[in-house]
């Protein structure tokens, strides 16, 4: 049976940086593997081909383009994380909220006890949600 797994293109040679904000910033994740580019790759030499990692219990894959792209990730597409506790999701929203930008800031919308929208620092949009309770 096929497997989809969410792939994030990092311009820039960010996406080490990248993985280990994400890694730090939610516990329970972890790297699976790295492969990096070598010298004569079309990729400038030690910065990530591919690389797996799981947060939040889902496998992720992303890269370091080696080619420059006239665009890059959108609001459009995120990824949404469920939260048990409001500590949590407030120290997690602070992380990744720095030195990005903040589409809505933390609040009680109605669908959601406590919900932040934002594009971290590498341009990855992030929705942070503690759930109503049922």
């Amino acid at each position: 049976m096929p497997k989809a797994t969410p792939f994030l293109m990092f311009q820039g040679g960010n996406a080490q940086a990248a993985l280990d904000l994400y890694v730090a910033t939610f516990p329970g994740s972890r790297m699976l593997s790295v492969n990096r580019f070598t010298a004569g790759d079309i990729g400038p030499e030690g910065s990530i081909k591919t690389a797996r990692f799981v947060l939040c219990g889902s496998e992720f894959m992303c890269s370091d383009s080696p080619i420059e792209h006239a665009f890059s990730f959108t609001p459009s597409s995120s990824i949404f994380v469920e939260f048990d506790a409001a500590e949590a999701l407030d120290r997690t929203f602070a992380v990744l909220s720095d030195g990005g930008e903040v589409l809505m800031p933390l609040d009680d919308y109605g669908f959601s006890r406590r919900f932040g929208w934002v594009n971290d620092r590498f341009g990855v949009s992030w929705q942070l949600s503690l759930p109503l309770q049922h």
